[in-house]
């Protein structure tokens, strides 16, 4: 008996539709009709999770003859509706809210800390700015336990789920929405409290300190909600999710991922026009770069005198020019070959 009848078998027992069986293993329905056809075999993962799904031995499923044997009808364990996250997705989504604002609030308080502390311990016989130092780098240093740990798991998460159907209904969107706009106005406000406490105890030299630190204190809370609820609202929009997937893998990663074959074409053409867009940009702020430098020396040029060269004025001004011209024009380009890639 093969792993196909035994498979078509199983899923009838129990009244399972090919999009039901999908989204219980985290893959698309296309992969389970090709199973079906012997045209593509489960990986070992997905064949582990069969059997916890049809209570049976991977030996019988892969080998033996699973057509006679009686299998109770369960609706409980058959999802019914629309699609439903079998990869975990939302929960890691809602763990990267946490990690990545509680990052950059703990630089934030880190450098508020470390400018109430300024000149504070001078009798001490160290230098007055080492606490300070010692007090912004380990802001520094819990902001990146944060971030590390957060940018490894994110990216394997990308590599193991290179394509998330999306299963966030309008309710979902409308609350995400919701939350963020009052996070928004809410961390607004704690900013412009922080502002005013600057305004009021920084004009008195004894009590610059405390309004610098109630500053970054105020942002650090200010920033953490705006951050928080915007990635829990980013979440929501799937569709962004899978098109910079392609961005984050390699064509290797891409290519080896388990997905349908169409997915799989959609997102290696995303990376190429990726790499094009990558491409095009890197000649053109080199094209800035040189032409920054030729205006800059070009009244030495001029002039034919080195000692004439002045870093400043009309030259400089035009020197960092380029670059923000260069900046625009790979904007312009961006948009222009995503349209017209999207148009083919």
């Amino acid at each position: 008996m093969s792993f196909r009848d035994n498979l078509q078998h199983l899923r009838a027992t129990r009244n399972m539709t090919q999009e039901q069986l999908a989204m219980l293993l985290g893959v698309s329905r296309q992969s389970v009709t090709k199973w079906e056809a012997e045209k593509s075999y489960p990986e070992m993962d997905k064949l582990l999770k069969l059997c916890q799904i049809f209570e049976c031995s991977l030996d019988d499923l892969v080998q033996g003859d699973l057509t006679a044997r009686v299998t109770e009808t369960r609706a409980a364990s058959v999802p019914a509706g629309p699609p439903t996250d079998v990869c975990g997705f939302d929960e890691h989504q809602r763990r990267l809210a946490r990690q990545v604002p509680a990052g950059v609030a703990a630089i934030l308080v880190g450098c508020g800390l470390g400018f109430l502390a300024e000149g504070r311990f001078a009798l001490l016989g160290a230098d007055a700015d080492v606490l300070t130092i010692v007090l912004i780098l380990l802001g520094v240093l819990v902001g990146l336990a944060f971030f590390i740990p957060a940018g490894m798991e994110h990216a394997a998460f990308v590599r193991a789920h290179p394509y998330v159907e999306d299963f966030y209904t309008e309710d979902d969107r409308v609350s995400a929405r919701r939350s963020f706009t009052r996070a928004m106005v809410a961390g607004i406000a704690l900013i412009f409290a922080g502002s005013v406490c600057i305004m009021v105890l920084g004009d008195d030299r004894a009590t610059e300190r405390e309004g610098l630190c109630l500053l970054m204190l105020f942002l650090a809370a200010g920033v953490w909600l705006i951050v928080r609820y915007g990635m829990l609202l980013g979440r929501t929009n799937v569709a962004e999710y899978n098109r910079s997937v392609a961005e984050d893998l390699e064509v290797e990663e891409i290519a080896s991922a388990q997905v349908d074959e169409e997915v799989r074409e959609a997102l290696l053409e995303r990376k190429r026009s990726g790499d094009r867009v990558a491409a095009v940009c890197g000649v053109i702020m080199i094209v800035a770069t040189i032409v920054a430098f030729i205006l800059l020396f070009a009244p030495v040029f001029s002039a034919g005198d080195p000692s004439s060269f002045r870093p400043e004025g009309t030259s400089a001004m035009w020197f960092w020019m380029s670059w923000v011209v260069g900046g625009l024009l790979c904007a312009i380009v961006s948009i222009l070959m995503g349209a017209f890639g999207r148009r083919g």
